[in-house]
């Protein structure tokens, strides 16, 4: 937990009680501001917030029952410890059930108040932070499936709302991981499509002759073996959304008899002579650059126009490190509810980590790896420990440079997936799944970098 910032206030009658009280939490690093009586603490919280307040019970006048009070009314979220003796104990137990969060009873031990402190601003923080999570989710609300509140996602979010309505071809850029299948759900979800299905293929999955029988489907006879006709996929799609993932990877035939359905709004099933009628609306989605690939050929210009009327560019997870936190609760709760286990929240400090992560496997690795946590976890917090060893021991050393100079993330993502091989002793499947993409991805960043040797 980062202690710089954090701001306590202290209030206690007894002048050596109070310099000692003061002279602990500063030297944990809090910025402490200590008062004398209740009503100098009451006036210090009508002008602003502390994150905790550790109050004296027993005072003259306004004693430490009236600061609960006026604390839990002014900032819920703050924090209160009442210190007391051991004669009014039960006085302090009285005010938890009043909201307090703990006492400290006198004598008090350094070592416990160092721990209740510790553990009063971790729950602030929690609560904090749940509740920022709750906003993002609720600001959002008209764009489903997308969680997100950062800058680099405030651009995304408005594009996507405004093309939903239209029957305008979308064309989604980005890195694999980055949850271009959910913006395209995003879209058909808030057009008028949305009573129709959504249909999603992958284009890099199918050899030329399955991909044809998957998109258009067949008639009987049509080969061995086909003994009933069979829809395809752009019928099922009927009136709904058919999503195109790695368009790149479509093969040049492919590419011409996909253009001809996008021009005459009809396909001919593999085998067929009658071309069936379709109305769909096309998302198409790619990892690679595709107008380097017109321009060397490999993909076809008319159809890149076709598709491309629209063009949405999803930023890796490393341009939106704040809302990491954001999804990293998404998926808790998403994987606690799938597990049936009662996990509710992320230690600050295995936030800390997550947030300080390069995820070069984007969201799909953080969905993983919060998989992972819930599933070794049986507490009601995920701990550092749950995490992989890989994201809690790569730290600056492991990039660190001569000089000042900060590393491209180009480099810091060849220096991680070499950092990650050397651990799984070259195994590219296993270094993939540590990573949390697929095999093709990792064979793909190989051949970029021309690390594939």
């Amino acid at each position: 937990m980062q202690k710089e910032g954090k701001t306590i206030l202290v209030v206690e009658d007894e002048d050596l009680a109070r310099r000692n009280l003061e002279h602990i939490l500063k030297k944990e690093g809090y910025e402490v501001v200590s008062v004398e009586s209740g009503m100098k603490a009451i006036a210090l919280l009508k002008e602003r917030e502390f994150d905790l307040v550790l109050t004296d019970l027993k005072m003259e006048k306004v004693d430490g029952l009236e600061v609960l009070r006026t604390s839990r009314r002014l900032h819920p979220f703050t924090e209160v410890v009442m210190i007391t003796g051991y004669a009014t104990v039960n006085t302090a137990v009285e005010a938890m059930k009043s909201g307090a969060y703990h006492y400290v009873a006198k004598p008090y031990k350094i070592d416990e108040v160092r721990k209740i402190v510790k553990e009063a601003l971790i729950k602030r923080s929690l609560a904090l932070e749940n509740l920022e999570l709750k906003e993002a989710l609720r600001g959002h609300r008209k764009v489903p499936y997308i969680v997100g509140k950062s800058e680099a996602m405030a651009s995304v979010l408005d594009t996507v709302q405004q093309v939903a309505s239209t029957d305008a071809g979308v064309l989604l850029l980005g890195e694999s991981g980055t949850g271009k299948e959910l913006v395209a759900r995003a879209i058909h979800s808030l057009s008028h499509r949305s009573q129709n299905r959504f249909v999603a293929f992958n284009c890099g999955s199918f050899t030329e002759e399955l991909m044809a029988n998957e998109l258009f489907g067949h008639e009987k006879g049509a080969y061995t073996g086909a003994d009933r006709a069979k829809p395809g996929l752009l019928e099922i799609a009927q009136g709904g959304t058919i999503f195109l993932d790695e368009i790149g990877d479509m093969p040049q035939s492919m590419q011409v008899k996909l253009l001809r359905v996008i021009q005459e709004k009809e396909i001919l099933r593999v085998g067929g002579v009658d071309p069936v009628a379709v109305d769909v609306r096309f998302i198409a989605a790619t990892h690679r650059d595709l107008e380097e690939d017109v321009e060397t050929g490999s993909f076809r210009r008319d159809l890149y126009y076709r598709l491309n009327i629209i063009t949405i560019h999803l930023p890796p997870l490393a341009e939106r490190n704040g809302d990491i936190p954001l999804l990293s609760r998404h998926f808790l709760a998403k994987k606690s509810r799938e597990m049936k286990k009662e996990i509710r929240e992320i230690h600050p400090e295995a936030m800390a980590l997550l947030s300080g992560y390069g995820w070069p496997g984007n969201v799909r690795e953080l969905e993983n790896v919060i998989e992972r946590a819930v599933a070794l976890q049986n507490g009601p917090v995920i701990l550092p420990e749950d995490l992989p060893s890989y994201i809690r021991e790569l730290s600056i050393e492991t990039y660190r440079r001569p000089s000042s100079e900060i590393p491209t993330l180009e480099e810091h993502e060849k220096r991680y997936i070499r950092w990650v091989l050397e651990r799984c002793d070259g195994n590219k499947t296993r270094a993939a799944k540590m990573m949390g993409i697929d095999r093709v991805s990792l064979w793909r960043k190989l051949k970029r970098f021309d690390m594939d040797e």
